[in-house]
């Protein structure tokens, strides 16, 4: 049926997650330039019989494996968007693709901290000069897919949760894009690994810090697993059905029982998608009202695609 000619009781379920999200392109964009720079590297680590430039470009393909994933889950999100099977449709697969994405990013800490720690009891013979080009060369590449995936500005500033708070700016669902973040704390720690290599390897090869070169290792990795375990925590809140922050909750509250004859017996808030939720809220009244008045009293603004309404009479009627 044509979406115009459903009855108000009708609605469907795929509450925008059909449509091409800009996270999606900024991604595969991204991908391509991660899976050329993995290639020329490898060729020249091979051609050159540099394991610099080989390492790297191994390093740099588990990153464009990550993002793939990032990507697949926007494409499979926005193809399934229709599908019955997901009853609030596919918004959380967003929160998948991210969750998943923090996976990798702890697995790739671990690895770092593991080689950092091997090199520090056993060092090894650093070619500085290579070893400085392919770093540099590395935080150019990354610079620039971290401009393309665009900053993203709640990183560090999720007071909120996944849901923000009820003053927040909920037209921003980029600020909810958790498979985005996966994408960027991905490009985020690479960068991260060639800046570190960069002071690392100058002051080993100037000042014969021979160590800072895995200690800087150390400290990246653990940088890496604060990104991921926050990350980590925020999606899975969204897949677990975690209740929406307390201010938003009171915010509903506050307007269904502002008439003073309404009481909210039972709410439950949690988020189906990047920046939109759904509730279940039960009222009580001794003058009830038909659940569509009480649809209406709920503002656009707490993006609430889904919203049913149970209402008793609060007089001892049922």
């Amino acid at each position: 049926m044509n979406p115009a000619n459903r009855p108000p009781w009708e609605h469907s379920h795929s509450f925008g997650q059909d449509r091409r999200r800009p996270g999606e392109q900024r991604t595969v964009i991204v991908i391509a330039i991660t899976a050329t720079m993995m290639v020329v590297e490898i060729v020249a680590g091979i051609l050159f019989g540099s394991m610099a430039l080989l390492a790297d470009g191994l390093h740099m393909a588990s990153h464009a494996v990550a993002l793939g994933i990032n990507a697949f889950a926007y494409v499979y999100a926005r193809r399934h968007a229709h599908d019955p099977g997901f009853s609030f449709g596919t918004g959380k697969v967003n929160a998948l693709g991210g969750f998943t994405g923090a996976i990798l990013l702890a697995g790739f800490a671990v690895i770092m901290a593991w080689e950092s720690i091997d090199r520090l009891i056993l060092p090894v013979e650093i070619v500085f000069n290579s070893a400085i080009v392919v770093a540099v060369l590395g935080l150019v590449v990354n610079g620039a897919s971290m401009v393309i995936l665009g900053h993203y500005h709640d990183d560090h500033h999720e007071h909120g949760g996944e849901f923000g708070s009820a003053g927040d700016s909920h037209g921003h669902s980029h600020r909810h894009d958790h498979n985005l973040r996966s994408a960027y704390l991905h490009v985020l720690a690479d960068a991260l690994t060639s800046l570190l290599a960069i002071f690392a390897l100058l002051a080993a090869k100037y000042f014969g810090m021979i160590w800072m070169d895995p200690v800087m290792g150390i400290v990246g990795a653990l940088l890496v697993a604060r990104w991921s375990l926050g990350l980590m925590l925020t999606t899975s809140h969204v897949l677990l059905d975690r209740q929406g922050p307390e201010d938003q909750r009171r915010r509903l509250i506050e307007i269904l029982e502002g008439d003073g004859a309404t009481r909210v017996t039972d709410l439950h808030l949690w988020c189906v998608g990047p920046g939109i939720h759904s509730a279940i809220i039960a009222v009580a009244s001794d003058s009830p009202r038909a659940p569509q008045e009480y649809k209406q009293m709920v503002p656009a603004d707490l993006r609430i695609v889904h919203l049913t309404v149970e209402v008793h009479d609060g007089s001892g009627g049922d």
